[in-house]
């Protein structure tokens, strides 16, 4: 079959979102009108939608959210990907709609989730990096923020986040564990099972795992790697299995936050790998994490079609970030599709995902979309999927017309926004095809300017030749960014640990030493790294 193009022009009228374009009557019971959104940048107010007239259960279809951990644009095979087997995101791709022009919330994780969760670009947004100092975890997102789940919730959808969180969590070290303001329980998930602390997302065999509040103990002796022991990952996909089959009557929204392929590199087998003729371990072990995932998301959709609930769900595929480059592995995979740079960076190797949408009789199967999106239009998409409006300003745009097949009524923006205080401070403004960089934001006078329709490599810096859309992109640079107390290239790493800590009432990790921490940390990677180059040349 080939492939269809969905264009999505814009448009100034509403649709009755359950319809597929010209193929669909509905009753008006099935109507779910609400009002525009702004198709531009800046943050408008969704509250004066109207409440969905969706009371039913089975007139809530479920929503199924899975996002990866720095998979990377090109690291899937329906996006070219050759070494790592991924059958069965392949064949839902193929079966459902790929949005190429989707865009992360940001180059690392903490962030990003902050822009999906919240409906906010980077120049808005709460969290606008990982706050390493932080203690017991990361910045907290204030309790009062507006979430996807606390939406779904206030829509009747029953809510689970199952896998790592990053926005909050739980005050540990503590005999009666603490909820800070960014808990998944204060974010509007009823159920949460995984990791509160990204941090300690890295480690595959950690000691325990959160269920709501309580610690469940694992079987991980010395964070092993023994099959017998318990891999987080494996554990996730349990729970998410036990909690479908147990919410299966009622209507769902499940954020499945996996921790696959996020460094460290540990995965029970190689499966197929194992026999591979390839230069490192660590590449068929990054191999075998992916392609293991891939599988149990099969495991999950499968599952839904057992329950017969597959036609009443939505499910969409993401990842955080871009890939990692650690140990040659972009190189190697060609990870990012042949994109420019990778996580930590602004360029599209950082930040375009592989996103598609999957729904059997609702998404157009075995189509394209070059509909230009981020992760922030998520929570407007879900306000005009369930009729429940935003409560408070978004940067984002409904997706939903062009995920039912209706790019005549799909709504455009006029520019997406990043910044980014992961290594050198960034920013980057796409407006149309036009792509405009700061590397670093110390030296803002330093805009390069790309052409993505004919340069999508960003390998052509046109800045020089083209004078009046670098002062657009100025203007939207300043536009788009609004001050944070809490992140500013003003600040020591760029992030204010001391200003983070007094608004939440936690005692500050002492900066003198975490950097000695830092910096012994650093020191024996240098070493690692001279005597592996040492054996290296020893061999040759």
């Amino acid at each position: 079959m080939s492939k269809k193009k969905v264009r999505c022009p814009a448009f100034r009228v509403h649709h009755s979102p359950w319809a597929t374009a010209g193929r669909r009557k509905m009753s008006m019971g099935m109507l779910c009108l609400i009002g525009a959104v702004c198709s531009f940048g800046g943050q408008v107010s969704m509250g004066g939608a109207s409440r969905s007239p969706l009371r039913e259960p089975q007139d809530r279809p479920n929503v199924i959210y899975i996002l990866a951990d720095d998979l990377g644009y090109g690291e899937v095979g329906y996006n070219g990907q050759k070494k790592i087997k991924t059958p069965e995101l392949d064949a839902m791709a193929k079966a459902g709609m790929k949005f190429p022009a989707h865009y992360t919330g940001n180059a690392v994780c903490a962030p990003s989730r902050c822009s999906l969760m919240t409906g906010k670009h980077p120049g808005n947004a709460y969290i606008r990096a990982n706050s390493k100092l932080y203690p017991n975890g990361q910045t907290p997102i204030p309790e009062d923020s507006e979430t996807v789940a606390k939406l779904m919730q206030r829509a009747g959808y029953e809510t689970a986040l199952i896998g790592k969180w990053g926005l909050g969590g739980v005050l540990e070290n503590v005999d009666n564990p603490v909820l800070n303001s960014g808990h998944p329980h204060k974010q509007g998930f009823d159920y949460f099972f995984g990791y509160a602390d990204q941090r300690r997302a890295h480690k595959y065999y950690p000691d325990f795992l959160w269920r709501n509040t309580e610690r469940v103990m694992l079987n991980n002796k010395a964070n092993g790697a023994d099959s017998d022991n318990d891999y987080s990952h494996d554990l996730m996909t349990e729970e998410a299995v036990t909690w479908i089959t147990e919410n299966k009557d009622k209507p769902m929204f499940l954020y499945l936050a996996y921790c696959i392929p996020h460094t460290e590199w540990r995965v029970p087998d190689l499966g197929e790998y194992a026999d591979k003729d390839w230069p490192e371990e660590h590449f068929k072990i990054q191999a075998a994490m992916v392609s293991r995932m891939d599988r149990d998301i099969g495991r999950v959709k499968r599952l839904l079609e057992e329950l017969g609930i597959a036609d009443n769900t939505l499910i969409m595929f993401n990842s955080d970030n871009g890939t990692h480059a650690l140990k040659g592995t972009r190189e190697f995979f060609e990870a990012t599709g042949g994109l420019k740079k990778s996580k930590r960076y602004v360029y599209e190797g950082g930040i375009r995902s592989p996103m598609f949408a999957y729904w059997p009789g609702k998404v157009p199967a075995g189509t394209t979309s070059d509909h230009i999106s981020a992760f922030w239009d998520f929570l407007p998409t879900m306000a005009e999927f369930t009729g429940e409006p935003v409560n408070g300003p978004t940067d984002g745009i409904s997706m939903l017309p062009t995920l039912l097949g209706l790019p005549e009524k799909q709504k455009q923006h006029k520019y997406l926004y990043w910044e980014n205080y992961a290594g050198r401070p960034s920013a980057a403004v796409r407006m149309g095809n036009w792509k405009g960089v700061v590397p670093d934001f110390r030296y803002p006078e330093k805009i390069e300017l790309y052409n993505l329709e004919g340069d999508e490599l960003e390998n052509q810096n046109v800045a020089k030749q083209h004078p009046e859309v670098m002062s657009q992109i100025k203007e939207i640079m300043a536009e788009a960014h609004t001050p944070s107390p809490l992140f500013d290239i003003k600040f020591d790493g760029f992030y204010n640990v001391e200003e983070a800590c007094r608004i939440n009432g936690v005692k500050v990790i002492n900066p003198e030493e975490q950097k000695l921490k830092k910096q012994a940390e650093k020191k024996k990677r240098q070493l690692e790294a001279k005597k592996k180059k040492q054996s290296a040349n020893k061999k040759k």
